[in-house]
């Protein structure tokens, strides 16, 4: 398991634009435009694979739970070259959305391209948008990685997401989140 922390894409850059797949829904082709939140997106890189996923994703439904219907939507992304690793493949993104019981979309960048459009480097790799697509946020969900032993809280996208919504400047200090890299292609 290598730690690995994100880029920090500079506050203020724009959204990149996509438009993906979703396995899970006829691997019909979603862009950006049409699932962005009222308010506010979250862009998430994650995969099906990853410890660092698997130890956040629970919290992570929870709070799409309490703040979509606020106007915030989360779309995770996964990006992984499933030639090398299979258990990320599309077939696998919708079994593991089924398991894990998550309602955001969850779509394939089979070329990549996206996360290279965003800087991402692991998973998971979290980066808030306002109702303009503007980065407001980039970096880790809370304090909690596999095995430290800290709870999993959700605390630095709460804060982010309450500064949002009540229209609050966002905090100065945003700490990279950290995870497994991304398993790029040769």
């Amino acid at each position: 398991m290598a730690n690995t922390p994100s880029n920090m894409l500079e506050l203020g850059t724009r959204a990149p634009y996509f438009e993906l797949p979703n396995p899970s829904n006829s691997s019909e082709i979603q862009s950006l435009e049409e699932l962005k939140g009222e308010k506010g997106t979250l862009v998430i890189f994650m995969c099906n694979h990853c410890p660092f996923v698997l130890h956040v994703i629970d919290k992570l439904t929870e709070l799409y739970e309490d703040y979509n219907n606020q106007g915030i939507e989360f779309i995770a992304i996964n990006s992984n070259n499933v030639e090398k690793y299979p258990a990320d493949s599309p077939e696998k993104m919708i079994e593991f959305q089924i398991e894990r019981n998550f309602e955001f979309p969850y779509l394939y960048d089979e070329s990549q391209a996206v996360a290279k459009a965003y800087d991402a480097a692991c998973t998971p790799d979290f980066y808030f948008f306002d109702d303009k697509l503007d980065l407001v946020y980039r970096g880790q969900m809370d304090d909690s990685r596999p095995g430290n032993q800290k709870e999993i809280t959700g605390e630095d996208l709460i804060i982010a997401f309450e500064n949002l919504l009540s229209g609050n400047p966002q905090e100065d200090l945003q700490k990279p989140s950290m995870g497994c890299n991304i398993k790029w292609k040769e």
